[in-house]
């Protein structure tokens, strides 16, 4: 991606396939407009003003109107890409966009790479490297909290939180710097107490963000959510109330499931997977002993199992084994359906109705509960989503740890620095790249070398 060539002018489809009221054809490059103007038909006399938008036609290659379209125009460097861009929005029929495209190729444009104008807003420096990940998280959120962090991502929260824990990397990089190459100016070298006190919050903060991955990773991906138990303890019905649809088929015959159902749900603004399974017990039929071993794996490689059980009448052994197998594979929740029929005393279960819907919002909070870590940052904007952003953070804390043990022994403060830049480039990966003019300004800036 980084070699395709940059001064050109590319156009693509911006909506997604399939027919619409509207349609978007994007153009970006040095001659958006131009190429614009050989596209569409506009009226005399009006001329190109940034953020403003003309009424134009689209013309086929006989010269009779296809569309009427209107052409919105954003002047560098005010505008997504930082490029001139152009936007024409048709009606969305696809062969009006593709007509539309086809000509702003014969007009010198060139046929965008999948994600080309984001690259280019990167490399032109209107976005960076975390706001251009969050821009993918956006157009594939499918809930509205999904949707809003990577929102705030896309507006820099990321960034923003690791800006400081750069700086005072970069600042005691430049002091050590200074220390070793202008000892003949007079420039004291900071005693070992110093540097690590320096060091302490660096990281801290780099320890901090890594681990709010764990959180970060359950808004990004979600859970995967097994519903298990004995045959006609209303695991379908349950599936169905949390899902709040109709999705799986819910009978008064045990055995009506016969495999595992899986639909993704919105809990906390969390997306969850469900998995409706078969219900647990002895069988001789094959199609059921079939559907009852895939129960068992949805429960192996579920985040939760979320094992249901009638609360109208007292646990039996089976539901006890199933409660127990549950628990050996890990996270597990308990659900007393049926509470609406009379409740026995089952301490463990949580009492809810999938008739009626009472119990339902707890057991969604208990769900959430359950796989969210301690301290969560619900809250707190800034936390990261990314896998790389995670292995890289952790990278980077690996090198300060060694740092810190470096400066404890007494080592020399060129194998500290070494260290320090080591920590220092995980970070540039996240945030781009730090050069060596960057460490020089700070030098002589900070310590006025030269005076």
């Amino acid at each position: 991606m980084s070699q395709l060539p940059t001064h050109d002018t590319i156009v693509a489809i911006s909506t997604p396939p399939g027919r619409g009221g509207l349609g978007i054809v994007r153009l970006s490059g040095r001659d958006a407009r131009q190429v614009a103007e050989r596209v569409l038909r506009f009226e005399t006399g009006g001329a190109w003003r940034s953020w403003n938008a003309r009424m134009a036609e689209l013309p086929d290659t006989s010269g009779h109107a296809v569309d009427q379209v209107v052409a919105t125009y954003f002047e560098a460097p005010r505008s997504y890409t930082a490029e001139d861009v152009v936007e024409i929005s048709c009606h969305g029929a696809p062969v009006v966009l593709r007509h539309a495209v086809a000509r702003a190729l014969e007009a010198g444009a060139r046929l965008a790479e999948p994600g080309e104008f984001t690259l280019r807003a990167f490399l032109n420096g209107r976005i960076d490297l975390p706001q251009a990940e969050a821009v993918r998280d956006l157009i594939e959120a499918t809930t509205l909290y999904q949707a809003r962090v990577a929102a705030e991502q896309a507006a820099g929260s990321v960034s923003r939180r690791l800006a400081p824990v750069k700086e005072k990397l970069l600042e005691l990089i430049a002091l050590l710097e200074a220390g070793i190459d202008f000892a003949e100016d007079d420039i004291g070298v900071a005693s070992a107490e110093q540097i690590a006190a320096r060091l302490e919050p660096i990281q801290a903060g780099v320890a901090k963000l890594a681990a709010s991955f764990a959180y970060g990773n359950l808004v990004h991906s979600g859970l995967t959510l097994a519903i298990v138990g004995r045959p006609n303890v209303g695991k379908s019905s349950l599936f169905n109330r949390l899902l709040e649809q109709d999705r799986a088929i819910v009978t008064d015959i045990p055995g009506t499931t016969r495999d595992a159902i899986s639909e993704t749900a919105s809990i906390g603004g969390f997306p969850v997977k469900l998995v409706d399974t078969a219900g647990i017990r002895e069988s001789k039929e094959t199609i059921e002993s079939l559907g009852i071993a895939r129960s068992f794996e949805a429960l192996a490689d579920a985040d939760l199992a979320l094992v249901v059980v009638d609360i109208s009448r007292p646990l039996d052994q089976g539901d006890r084994e199933i409660v127990r197998r549950a628990r050996d594979g890990g996270r597990t929740l308990v659900a007393g359906n049926k509470c609406d029929l009379g409740r026995a005393d089952i301490e463990e279960a949580i009492p809810v109705s999938a008739l009626t819907g009472e119990g339902i919002k707890q057991l969604r909070q208990a769900i959430l509960d359950a796989v969210l870590p301690a301290g969560a940052l619900e809250n707190e904007t800034g936390f990261i989503t990314s896998l790389r952003h995670e292995r890289l953070l952790l990278e980077s804390g690996i090198h300060l740890a060694t740092a810190q043990c470096a400066v404890e022994a007494r080592i020399p403060h060129e194998m500290v620095l070494v260290e320090l830049y080591a920590a220092q480039h995980p970070i540039d990966a996240i945030t781009g790249a730090t050069t060596a003019d960057d460490i020089l300004n700070r030098i002589f800036s900070t310590f006025c070398i030269g005076k």
